[in-house]
């Protein structure tokens, strides 16, 4: 019999949102009158906005013709990528260094396979789930001993260091996952943290995987989109980025990746070449009917929309905070984030989580579940209806 994938066996069971969804079941069949609302998982509740749907719509019509009719796009329209270099990077990059993708979660898992099972791994703590259960995953992390995998550097981002890591932490040649605006924490790094950082990879041989799908929410104009306006990112970093909390692309699944030309491995062979064999190999390319209406996000009503749409959910994150804080409760994120990061000290988060659930009926997402400096927290998310939003604002403000 052939066995396991012993990586597998390594990663922690449960990943967290399954989890969530399973305990908000168990509690709506044990109170079949309680009208659940939720401000847990990051899922974009709004339609798809008029323009960019008729992008999404037009998409489909052209494949029923034949001169409209497209067949596999392995790293993704010429002419999407052409537009995501000059909308979101004023044309710096060439087109065959951008590849479009199914969404930036699929690309943080298959990006992996560049770097395999010994590579080191530092991650930010607390941070979305995926960095470090893809990397267990490939190999990269080893077993789980107490709080954390013993193969990964947890870098602790709390409010005494402003959110940001202490990069003397890192160890050398290693992948680091870089998430700003964070998730789950909502904090934004400024430009002289991404400088350092930057710097502190190229001194430490190692490459940065930066997490973008959140840059459209910062309204802050001194506040960096992305690290790529960082000077010397173009040698250390990958970034990720995608259309599913801006464009409300979620269930249409389309996003992107940018590997510079001037990344090289020790050895010094290509990324670039290597990111395109992979994609080649393993995937036929995202959507063509997603990558049109991609097209259509980022004409100039498409970028009224998308900003119609991040506004919508900020004003939602502001009604959840202000709550919050009248509780007394001390909070960061929500500003140039979806996502609200509030402290419960000296609690549990799941016990937490069980009493939000059970008192207001409010289902939101255990800190603990992004890392071990996330426990006593817990995530607020701003994707959701406006009426819920303030139903479940009511129902908190009663929260003892």
């Amino acid at each position: 019999m052939i066995k396991r994938n012993p990586c597998i066996a390594n990663i922690k069971a449960g990943y967290l949102f399954p989890e969530i969804a399973k305990r908000r079941r168990e509690y709506a069949a044990a109170h079949p009158d309680a009208k659940i609302i939720s401000l847990g998982v990051g899922n974009t509740t709004e339609p798809v906005l008029p323009h960019i749907n008729a992008g999404l719509v037009e998409g489909a019509k052209k494949l029923g013709t034949v001169e409209g009719y497209s067949g596999y796009q392995d790293e993704g329209l010429i002419l999407l990528r052409e537009k995501i270099s000059a909308v979101f990077y004023g044309g710096q990059f060439a087109a065959d260094e951008i590849f479009i993708s199914d969404g930036a979660k699929c690309d943080i898992g298959r990006l992996q396979l560049l770097f395999g099972a010994g590579t080191r791994v530092a991650v930010q703590d607390p941070s979305y789930p995926v960095y470090v259960d893809g990397s267990v995953l490939i190999g990269a992390a080893g077993e789980f001993a107490g709080d954390g995998y013993k193969g990964i550097t947890y870098l602790p981002c709390t409010a005494e260091n402003d959110y940001f890591p202490d990069l003397s932490m890192l160890p050398p040649n290693c992948l680091i996952y870089f998430c700003s605006p964070n998730n789950p924490t909502g904090a934004v790094s400024t430009r002289e943290q991404l400088g350092a950082l930057v710097k502190a990879a190229q001194k430490n041989g190692s490459f940065i995987i930066f997490d973008a799908a959140y840059s459209e929410y910062i309204r802050d104009s001194g506040l960096p989109r992305s690290i790529f306006e960082i000077e010397g990112a173009r040698t250390c970093a990958i970034e990720v980025n995608s259309f599913s909390k801006p464009a409300g692309f979620t269930g249409v699944r389309l996003g992107w990746s940018v590997v510079p030309k001037e990344l090289k491995y020790s050895g010094g062979e290509s990324v670039n070449a290597d990111w395109a064999r992979i994609a080649g190999t393993i995937f036929n390319g995202a959507s063509n009917i997603a990558q049109a209406g991609g097209l259509a996000a980022l004409d100039g009503n498409g970028l009224k929309e998308v900003r119609e749409l991040c506004d919508f959910y900020l004003g939602n994150a502001r009604l959840i905070r202000g709550t919050l804080e009248k509780l007394g409760i001390k909070c960061v994120g929500g500003d140039n984030s979806p996502y609200i990061w509030a402290h419960f000290p000296g609690q549990d988060s799941w016990e937490v989580f069980a009493k939000i659930l059970d008192r207001c009926q409010v289902v939101t997402t255990p800190g603990s579940g992004f890392g071990p400096a996330g426990q006593s927290f817990i995530r607020f998310s701003a994707f959701g209806h406006r009426a819920d939003v303030e139903q479940a604002c009511h129902r908190l403000s009663l929260f003892e």
